[in-house]
């Protein structure tokens, strides 16, 4: 027979809960800490002072935008409409908002012409709104010059 003593070396000895406890509460400071300084914008501030902050943001410069008159596009017979109802706004630089507005005339030439050539299949898509911007846009920088037109913002594209 096994001693008393040979019995309790074979047991094994139960490992400290300590370093598990100390982990956890040591993870949840950092956690804790870690949210706090993000919520008070002590990290990921942008480089904010807080006079800055409570002023709110300042005057936007540099920006004007340039109207054009509505487009009525008669699409074709075997469309599903009848027209195309289109407005839109050039976004300038602020001191070639003149030169624009004097060109106005030949830029709805060309968005004229453009929408007129396409097909009616490219009008009706309406995943194909970002690739006709871009395409208009193209062409109005052309007609304007380079650097004055920034984007051509779509504030009506009805069919009807």
């Amino acid at each position: 027979m096994a001693t008393a003593e040979a019995i309790l070396e074979d047991v094994p000895k139960k490992r400290s809960k300590k370093p598990l406890l100390f982990g956890l509460v040591l993870a949840l400071i950092l956690g804790g800490g870690g949210f706090y300084a993000t919520y008070s914008g002590l990290l990921f501030a942008g480089g904010e002072d807080g006079a800055e902050a409570e002023h709110g943001p300042g005057p936007l410069m540099g920006i004007a935008f340039v109207p054009l008159e509505t487009i009525v596009i008669s699409l074709g017979p075997d469309s599903g409409s009848e027209h195309l109802r289109f407005t839109a706004q050039l976004e300038v630089v602020d001191t070639a908002a003149s030169d624009v507005t004097t060109l106005t005339p030949r830029i709805l030439d060309v968005i004229n012409s453009y929408l007129r050539a396409i097909d009616t299949a490219s009008i009706e898509d309406p995943h194909a709104m970002a690739r006709l911007r871009a395409q208009m846009l193209r062409r109005i920088q052309i007609v304007v010059g380079e650097g004055r037109v920034r984007d051509l913002l779509i504030t009506e594209f009805v069919l009807n």
